[in-house]
């Protein structure tokens, strides 16, 4: 499972994936001097651990790698709220939660994205072998108030999700 990345890793493979093309050292290194003093062995560094996480693949080219990203931001986003929605003692509780927090145009996006889902599964051959049981419910604009508050337990905080690749 993934962790969240840190600050630098993130500056990192935020290039990676808004350039979506192999990428250098030296490439990221010139980009994010822009921002801040940085020095090359410390992009190389966080490049090389990306890659021995799993986050990028990398390939020879002269002295130099070129990396590339293994997935896109939205997978490694969904993986991260996999996780933390899995690892719930009351997952249910816990996306009332979630969409109490978002704002009128995230829970609309929610919207379009279930709509994405149900029609894909609708037009998938699972949908054709066995009819749904029950059609999914809408999402509510607002949180329900009879779902109960997410319990936050002892020692949640400190837990880590695993790196990719370990």
């Amino acid at each position: 499972m993934p962790r969240p990345l840190g600050e630098l890793e993130d500056a990192v493979m935020t290039r990676v994936w808004q350039w979506n093309r192999p990428v250098t050292v030296r490439e990221v290194l010139e980009d994010l001097q822009q921002e801040r003093s940085i020095a090359y062995t410390t992009v190389m560094t966080v490049m090389d651990n990306l890659h021995q996480k799993g986050w990028v693949r990398r390939e020879a080219e002269g002295r130099a790698y070129r990396y590339t990203a293994v997935s896109t931001r939205a997978a490694y986003s969904a993986a991260l709220m996999n996780e933390a929605w899995s690892t719930s003692d009351n997952p249910a509780a816990a996306l009332v939660a979630f969409f109490g927090m978002m704002s009128a145009e995230q829970r609309e996006a929610l919207r379009d994205a279930v709509r994405v889902v149900q029609h894909d599964g609708e037009s998938g051959a699972e949908a054709a072998a066995e009819p749904p049981a029950e059609p999914p419910a809408e999402l509510p604009a607002e949180p329900s108030a009879e779902l109960p508050a997410p319990q936050e337990a002892e020692g949640d905080s400190a837990e880590r999700p695993q790196e990719p690749g370990r």
